[in-house]
């Protein structure tokens, strides 16, 4: 069946990298706390708020060897009192967990916007592991 995980993430500032950066963080904890592969992966797609124009989110997950899942990235309304910078995901994953079961993720300032759906906190399963290994390990490695 497939299941929607949302979750979000605000970039430290709209640099190339930091926009690369907290996608990845937030990609690699949707994946893992949801104990999925990439290969479960039915697509992502991807809405940033106006002030983060330097990169795709996309081009964070292509970097991380997802190179067969469909992604999208779109730009968010402007609404006046959205949270700055802010990255929010929905992967669409093919799981036998119930919607229950499912983690959604909302990381560091972006745990306002979904307190009720925010599971991920620090000192959690992913803290002290490196989120890259913990991605590739989970995608079977770089698929070129």
């Amino acid at each position: 069946m497939v299941r929607g995980i949302r979750g979000a993430v605000v970039a430290e500032d709209n640099s190339p990298e930091a926009i690369r950066r907290a996608t990845r963080e937030l990609l690699q904890a949707m994946v893992a706390m949801n104990e999925a592969s990439v290969d479960d992966i039915v697509a992502v797609f991807f809405t940033v708020t106006r002030d983060l124009d330097r990169a795709f989110p996309a081009s964070a997950v292509r970097e991380l060897g997802w190179t067969h899942v469909p992604l999208l990235d779109a730009m968010a309304p402007p609404v006046d009192d959205d949270l700055p910078r802010c990255i929010r995901a929905l992967v669409l994953v093919n799981t036998d967990r119930s919607p229950r079961e499912i983690r959604h993720v909302y990381l560091g300032q972006a745990r306002c916007l979904r307190p009720d759906l925010a599971t991920w906190q620090p000192g959690g399963v992913l803290d002290g592991l490196d989120g890259l290994a913990v991605a590739q390990a989970l995608a079977g490695g770089n698929r070129g």
